[in-house]
């Protein structure tokens, strides 16, 4: 039995989209932890910034550079996700369980390459470090596995008139 072209092409485009959903999640999760990251952690507590390793005035420049790349993360995440809507291709579950995702790996990838690898920052300093170590980067494993999680089993795409533009209002 063999699949008809039409058929195989809505298979395809059924794909793109389910991608763009995940790419958008991953985007908007890594803009959002880099966001409450810099936000929280860095200019509300002061407990470091970007790169540690040199001056003050490095270091504020450092933080500009690292929110302005959680900025285009979430931007590009959300423009993504406009793209989905727009397409009648967005499914929420897959979106929630990539932004659970990319906000866990990007605070992994932080705690353990920027934190330990690369020795860019310290969560905090002149206090024991391990048990804000250990908090950050389970934080990011139980994200990770919420996310991993909600990928599985069956999602479809939002059929909801809240997320379409050309819906009726009127009814």
């Amino acid at each position: 039995m063999t699949i008809s072209r039409p058929a195989r092409a809505a298979g395809h485009m059924a794909g793109r989209q389910i991608k763009r959903t995940i790419w958008s999640g991953v985007l908007a999760g890594v803009g959002l932890a880099a966001f409450i990251d810099e936000t929280v952690f860095h200019q509300l507590l002061h407990w470091h910034h970007f790169y540690d390793k040199s001056t003050l005035a490095v270091g504020l420049v450092s933080d500009g550079l690292f929110h302005a790349g959680g900025f285009v993360a979430m931007v590009a995440g959300l423009f993504l996700l406009a793209d989905t809507l727009r397409r009648d291709g967005f499914v929420p579950k897959r979106w929630w369980a990539a932004l659970l995702a990319g906000a866990g790996g990007f605070q992994l990838y932080d705690g353990l390459v920027q934190h330990k690898l690369l020795g860019l920052h310290q969560i905090r300093y002149h206090v024991a470090v391990w048990p804000y170590d250990l908090t950050w980067n389970l934080t990011a494993f139980v994200m990770i596995v919420a996310g991993a999680v909600l990928m599985t089993g069956r999602a479809g795409v939002a059929r909801s008139a809240m997320f379409r533009s050309d819906a009726d209002t009127a009814a």
